[in-house]
């Protein structure tokens, strides 16, 4: 991973010094570099150990961030890792801009790696994640959205770019069909799962351990997993209040709808939605070789459930 982040740094380069500011700040915040630790790890568990892994890796952090600078954009965020947005401190135009830079950036990266199987899959995950976005836009404030409409906005939209490095790894090791599809399933299980404990902490995170605000799903009317399900269950009052904040947006009654969320045990039910998905994920990796690397795939699925940021 240190090796990840010196070509991230050397890549970053150019003679536009906003690019630079701005790429550095996003990047420089932090995060978990699960997409590039992900296909680390599945090159390391197939035993491929040569150095093309580092610029690929930074290839998916970067396509990842160019996604995280126009989500912040569209949804208007203000906070993230604990501190302010690229679009807060630099600018709308800077950040839709710069995330336009590491996009490119990207592409040219991909080249280098000379490869059409590489690209193909990289290309097609971008395009898959842009539709995901235009589909979770759509979806906004619609309380109507069932659980297999939620589901097919967050495979395309977060668990895409997993599947995808997963799938890298394997290519790169050379690995027969079966191999690959194991670490593609692997990729994909935890990146719903993820982006599902994600909406759990929308309700009961800790703005300060998250980095960013509570409620913010519900400000920009987005229908997630504990929403739907507390619609399910709850009763009549707790549906239309429910269905309101959705359709509206609104946060003033955010205690309110925290409160439905839990007595209707709909965190529950879709915490259990996510363990169902980090178990799909290791069932996959004990398709692999038994070694270091696709044991650590086994802790990761299995530590995910217990994120609290």
């Amino acid at each position: 991973m240190a090796e990840v982040d010196r070509v991230i740094a050397r890549r970053l380069d150019s003679s536009v010094p906003l690019v630079g500011d701005v790429s550095r700040y996003i990047i420089s915040a932090g995060g978990k570099r699960l997409r590039p630790a992900l296909l680390l790890l599945v090159c390391g568990a197939l035993g491929y150990q040569e150095d093309r892994r580092f610029g690929l890796a930074a290839v998916v952090e970067f396509i990842h961030t160019a996604t995280l600078l126009h989500d912040d954009v569209v949804d208007d965020s203000t906070l993230r890792r604990g501190r302010a947005t690229a679009n807060e401190n630099f600018g709308n135009p800077a950040s839709v801009l710069v995330g336009d830079f590491l996009y490119s950036r990207a592409f040219q990266m991909m080249v280098d790696a000379g490869e059409m199987r590489i690209m193909q899959i990289l290309s097609d995950a971008t395009n898959v994640i842009a539709e995901g976005e235009v589909l979770q836009l759509m979806n906004m404030h619609d309380a109507s959205l069932d659980e297999a409409g939620y589901l097919r906005v967050i495979r395309s939209k977060t668990a895409k770019l997993f599947e995808a490095s997963a799938r890298l790894g394997a290519v790169l090791a050379g690995s027969p069909p079966s191999v690959e599809e194991a670490c593609a399933e692997y990729g994909q299980a935890l990146g719903t799962a993820f982006q599902v404990i994600d909406d759990v902490l929308d309700y009961e995170g800790d703005a300060q351990e998250m980095g960013k605000n509570i409620g913010d799903d519900l400000r920009e009317g987005k229908a997630t997993l504990p929403l739907i399900v507390a619609m399910q269950r709850g009763d009549q009052a707790q549906r239309d209040l429910v269905r309101h904040a959705i359709e509206q947006g609104a946060t003033t009654g955010l205690d309110q709808v925290v409160d439905i969320v839990r007595s209707t045990g709909a965190l529950d039910v879709t915490r259990q939605a996510a363990a169902n998905e980090a178990q799909r994920a290791i069932d996959a990796a004990r398709r692999l070789p038994d070694n270091a690397f696709s044991r650590g795939l086994l802790q990761l699925a299995a530590q995910l459930l217990d994120r609290r940021s």
